[in-house]
């Protein structure tokens, strides 16, 4: 991760004006966000939060009610950056007639992809995701996390520079949702920034650096994964070689009676609890939407 700024949004908010007698709500309250480039993002919350509104608005679905949004040195309206994001919705929306391959070709086409490139992607793609021996297959034969799995080709077929996923191992099994971390954490390896909305927060902590959590629209917390979770006021140090009543002296001792100091450090918390402690502190009725 470098600190070339790649999203960036300045008291970025959406109000969704009401109808019906309904009051207008909220979506996103005066968001100041910076995403680096070649890190991969959280961004948590409970329903109703803001998380899809607040991709939208990167992606330009959305105008924003007051703020701005920058995504990747322009304008998040700006049409030029499509051309270098990719995008998993929630729900993917894909024509079920087709098979994978014709799926990402009809994408690639859509990018204008040469021919002789857009077969090795396609091949490539499908293989990164598992569903090799399903090409040929129509969509409306895939389970739902058959569908995640080409849902998040597709999102790669451009090779963008910005990924944005929202519940990417969303039906997946403990194997698929494994091989889509390994997935996320390779694209950060070639330099890609991920921003990932998800509600299993053992999936965020295993691949984020850095979370930013929303609840009813702002910003309640932001800042590295680990540093976040850790417990500061106790130290916590492990070592070997050493009994346990030995081990509880300090580093200098330990190393006067030949033990190896393994680690010293803070213990963490679970990314969960980090969750429920800040969504509870500020937790309030949700409103009528």
């Amino acid at each position: 991760m470098n600190e070339e700024v790649v999203v960036r949004t300045r008291d970025l908010t959406k109000v969704f004006s009401g109808f019906a007698g309904r009051q207008k709500v909220v979506a996103v309250d005066k968001l100041n966000l910076e995403i680096y480039r070649g890190e991969v993002f959280g961004l948590l919350g409970p329903n109703v939060s803001g998380k899809t509104t607040t991709l939208k608005l990167l992606l330009g679905l959305l105008f924003p009610t007051s703020g701005t949004a920058e995504v990747l040195g322009m304008p998040a309206t700006d049409v030029r950056t499509k051309q270098r994001i990719g995008f998993l919705p929630e729900e993917s929306y894909l024509y079920r007639f087709l098979n994978a391959e014709e799926t990402l070709r009809f994408y690639g086409h859509l990018f204008e992809i040469p021919e002789p490139e857009l077969r090795k992607r396609v091949d490539r793609l499908i293989k990164l995701v598992g569903l090799h021996g399903a090409r040929k297959r129509p969509l409306r034969g895939y389970s739902k996390g058959m569908s995640r799995r080409i849902g998040l080709a597709q999102a790669l077929i451009n090779d963008p520079e910005l990924v944005l996923l929202d519940e990417p191992t969303s039906g997946l099994d403990p194997i698929g949702t494994r091989e889509i971390k390994d997935l996320i954490l390779r694209l950060k390896d070639e330099g890609k920034t991920v921003i990932m909305c998800s509600h299993l927060l053992a999936d965020v902590q295993d691949v984020c650096d850095r979370i930013a959590i929303l609840n009813f629209g702002k910003l309640e917390v932001v800042g590295p994964v680990e540093e976040l979770i850790s417990i500061k006021e106790v130290l916590q140090i492990m070592a070997k070689g050493l009994s346990e009543e030995t081990a509880r002296e300090i580093e200098a001792f330990i190393r006067s009676r030949n033990g190896e100091v393994v680690s010293i450090g803070h213990p963490s918390t679970t990314l969960e609890e980090l969750f429920l402690r800040v969504i509870g502190r500020n937790r309030k009725p949700s409103p009528d939407r």
